[in-house]
């Protein structure tokens, strides 16, 4: 059995879009264990751009099954948005996309309770989306969900609509919004049931059968290991497992079914929304930064805080998701800058510290101690081997490898599938 997992080893938007879809060529089936559509992941193939939000990136390839797995949530309008642009690119989805009838579906009342949620924390919030990701994981927790199996069959999904507006339109009210009409809810998911319906699958046995078939799969998420529910800058942080533990639940398989973790890293580090980012930089550097990277989320297109590489929150990531392998990617921004910078520990209380601290509050009193490297001021665009990439480039790939303890085995130098250099095998075995 093998099965091996893609990453984010930092706030999300590493470019793990990419990174599956590149190495969907080595797997025969891809599953998207998590999360929502408040993660965009981009693909770039021939030049034509893709941003997908539940279909797994490797939906682009042909001869793929890609898997929707019970760990995320649905919101069904954007994923039929998705599915009706991956045909009309001439792509065939019918009999290759499954999605677990134990995933969880979005309804308008979790967007609603999303942005009332939002406006109730002030100066305290957390920056979510809006797009009803939090209150649909907490309605799970709460026994209140309503999967996708419930939606395909009508007369359960009414029933238990039914019962579950209840309860949502007695909170909604005490809180100043407008109920919701069950007819006018059941009416509008009918038509997203009928159309969903030729994908359902039994996520668990889908993803066993294929092992048993001897078929390497790749288990992808969405967001980045500081972002997790238990392990991030809480309560900065997504509703969901982002670490590569949360495969385990959220696709249906135990921990001996994984043979490797590839972590992806961005060469520097990017956060969006709310909440402690040790190596920030908010004036012309970060600004930089986000102009060479075109650093605006795919999803809501809000400007993402910018800053540089933190190899104490890295080595820390690395930890959560026993990394075997490093996929270093936006390399190619870095050829604007004449120093380039890495932390390599934090001064905290006046002591030095290697460690990522566990509270959010110490991670926001923490100053990086840095190191300093000459950049190489280089277009690497084009470099397709390890020895076309500058020595001064080189030699800054070196020593994150060095500081985070983990082998580099792809850098990307350019958003193409094709600008990705090889090192080593990320899915060896």
């Amino acid at each position: 059995m093998a099965g091996y997992v893609v990453v984010g080893m930092q706030w999300g938007d590493e470019g793990k879009g990419k990174v599956v879809d590149y190495l969907t060529e080595q797997v025969d089936v891809v599953v998207r264990h998590q999360g929502g559509n408040n993660a965009g992941h981009t693909v770039v193939v021939n030049g034509n751009t893709t941003i997908l939000h539940l279909l797994p990136s490797g939906i682009l390839h042909s001869g793929r099954q890609c898997i929707i797995g019970n760990g995320t949530v649905l919101d069904p309008a954007v994923l039929l948005k998705e599915i009706d642009g991956v045909l009309a690119a001439g792509h065939e989805l019918e009999g290759w996309l499954f999605i677990s009838d134990c995933a969880h579906i979005i309804m308008p009342y979790h967007k609603l309770l999303d942005k009332v949620q939002e406006q109730f924390r002030g100066e305290g919030k957390i920056g979510t989306t809006g797009r009803g990701i939090g209150p649909a994981y907490a309605d799970k927790a709460d026994r209140l969900g309503i999967r996708f199996g419930d939606l395909l069959n009508l007369s359960m999904f009414r029933e238990k609509l039914a019962k579950v507006l209840e309860y949502k339109n007695a909170v909604l009210k005490s809180l100043g919004e407008n109920p919701y009409d069950v007819s006018e809810v059941y009416a509008e998911y009918e038509g997203y049931a009928e159309r969903l319906r030729p994908y359902v699958g039994n996520g668990v046995t889908l993803v066993h059968n294929a092992l048993k078939d001897g078929k390497r799969i790749m288990f992808e998420g969405a967001q980045g290991a500081m972002l997790d529910i238990d392990h991030g800058t809480f309560p900065y942080v997504t509703s969901s497992t982002t670490v590569a533990g949360g495969v385990c639940a959220g696709a249906g398989v135990g921990p001996s079914v994984v043979r490797g973790v590839a972590g992806i890293v961005k060469a520097y580090c990017t956060r969006v929304g709310t909440g402690p980012f040790p190596t920030e930089e908010t004036g012309e550097v970060g600004e930089r930064l986000r102009q060479e990277g075109h650093e605006y989320g795919a999803t809501t297109g809000r400007p993402r805080r910018c800053g540089w590489l933190d190899m104490v929150q890295l080595r820390r990531a690395a930890l959560l998701n026993g990394a075997t392998s490093i996929v270093l990617t936006k390399a190619d921004v870095l050829s604007a800058f004449d120093t380039i910078r890495i932390a390599v520990a934090y001064e905290l209380d006046g002591r030095r510290t290697d460690e990522f601290p566990s509270q959010t509050c110490q991670v926001e009193q923490v100053t990086p101690i840095y190191e300093d490297y000459p950049g190489w001021r280089e277009d690497i665009t084009g470099c397709k081997t390890w020895e076309e990439l500058p020595e001064k480039a080189q030699k800054y790939f070196r020593r994150i490898e060095e500081l985070a303890g983990v082998p580099i085995s792809l850098v990307s130098v350019g958003p193409g599938r094709e600008q990705t250099i090889k090192l080593t095998e990320p899915f060896a075995g």
